[in-house]
């Protein structure tokens, strides 16, 4: 609710999340600390089975390929029982996929159980951030998916750490754990929300599917799709896959370097994550994206013409810190896009496509890259790749939508969604 006043000096009474809204970012923050626990030993169990590292690999990317393909699946799914009942069963899906890979007899079983897990976390992933969209209060979806986001960055961020120690104990332990915190999230977040949601999201604000293709008519989704891609390529490609050879094999410094500079990047990301949310919701979505695609863009750049560790460490905060800028002000500008009446199952879908796509295509490109013209050229068409995304964001309009400048509720904004307003226009009363 806001309290009534001249046009664009309206305040809010009360400007707090949802519930909801923290029952979703504390769920990935589990989620996030789940994988966590299995990330670092699912290769070296994989090789368990007198398997080459090829084989070794593709268990680890079956998982982002089969999330990639169901995802158009997810969204019609979501558009059909609700993203609640498909956040539910997404993590039961991926739960006891993953509890079962700590009883897989072979290789072929722990594929397939790989794939499955892919199917569910296309289906969690788009459902929770359908349902995020929709909890979130017009003017605070920036805040609501910086918070969000900020939940995977620190589970993924201590998940390892518990994930090691259970490796020490079993190959097979980081499964059953990770498959246990699933079911809890299930059992915990989920009567939350279908508790809280029912008649509040389901009944009240619950309008007709938002269309991919009347989405992808809106110059600032596209530009959302080109953003995503570009921050699969990088940060989880070719961050996790480039940078710890580069600082072993190019640098020549030891294996521990590699993860405090994955770590330092993390903490560049956290860092901007917080606020980057709140002032998308103050500033504007294009003001954040723009910046934050430059500064991660040119960064991400230089990392490879670096050949002293501190250096490349500041580089790689920066390049973090970039990267935070653009999370939380690009869900969001997706979000406005869509329309918070309106189920985004498919709108979300390609959006996630579009970073799986990233993720897929830049590790192997920037690979061939490395190999053939060097670490420099790999990590400079990295960079590049980010900058052709600014590119996209210089054009789009922005558009959070204006403040309310009555007495009027801030549920009453007639927003721009990407079948009721013009691509140009941006959002009013």
């Amino acid at each position: 609710m806001v309290e009534g006043g001249p046009s664009g000096s309206g305040r809010a009474v009360a400007e707090r999340l949802p519930r909801e809204i923290w029952v979703l970012v504390g769920s990935a923050f589990l989620i996030a600390i789940g994988y966590g626990l299995v990330a670092p030993t699912l290769p070296v169990f994989v090789r368990s089975f007198d398997v080459g590292i090829t084989a070794a690999s593709l268990v680890i990317s079956v998982f982002a390929l089969v999330r990639l393909l169901f995802a158009p699946m997810s969204g019609r799914i979501v558009g059909r029982i609700g993203e609640v009942p498909t956040f539910n069963i997404g993590l039961g899906v991926v739960a006891l996929s993953t509890g079962a890979c700590a009883f897989a007899g072979n290789y072929w079983q722990l594929l397939v159980l790989r794939g499955l897990g892919g199917i569910g976390s296309t289906m969690f992933t788009v459902s929770a951030l359908s349902l995020l969209i929709r909890l979130a209060p017009t003017r605070m979806r920036g805040r609501a998916t910086g918070m969000w986001a900020t939940g995977f960055l620190l589970g993924n961020i201590v998940g390892p750490l518990v994930g090691g120690g259970l490796a020490a104990v079993s190959l097979r332990a980081p499964f059953l754990a990770y498959g246990a915190v699933l079911l809890v999230v299930v059992g915990v977040a989920g009567l939350l929300l279908r508790g809280r949601t029912g008649t509040q999201v389901e009944a009240t604000k619950a309008g007709p599917p938002a269309r991919f293709r009347d989405a992808l008519g809106h110059p600032t989704y596209r530009a959302a799709l080109v953003a995503s891609f570009a921050n699969g390529w990088a940060v989880f490609g070719v961050r996790v896959a480039l940078v710890p050879l580069f600082v072993v094999e190019a640098m020549g410094q030891p294996d521990a370097w590699a993860g405090i500079a994955l770590a330092v990047f993390a903490v560049g990301n956290a860092a901007t994550l917080v606020i980057a949310g709140p002032m998308a919701d103050r500033r504007g979505r294009r003001p954040l994206a723009l910046a934050g695609l430059a500064v991660s863009g040119v960064a991400t750049g230089v990392l490879g013409f670096l050949t002293e560790p501190m250096p490349f460490l500041a580089a790689s905060l920066v390049a973090g810190m970039g990267s935070g800028l653009v999370n939380p002000p690009m869900n969001a500008a997706v979000a406005d896009v869509m329309g918070s009446r309106a189920r985004g199952g498919t709108v979300l879908a390609g959006f996630q496509m579009s970073a799986d796509l990233g993720a897929i295509i830049g590790p192997v490109l920037a690979g061939v890259l490395a190999e053939t013209a060097g670490f420099p050229a790999a990590f400079a068409v990295t960079g590049a790749v980010a900058l052709v995304a600014l590119a996209f964001w210089v054009r789009a309009p922005e558009t959070l939508p204006a403040p309310p400048s009555g007495s009027a509720a801030e549920e009453s904004l007639v927003e721009c969604s990407a079948t009721e307003c013009p691509p140009s226009r941006t959002p009013t009363r």
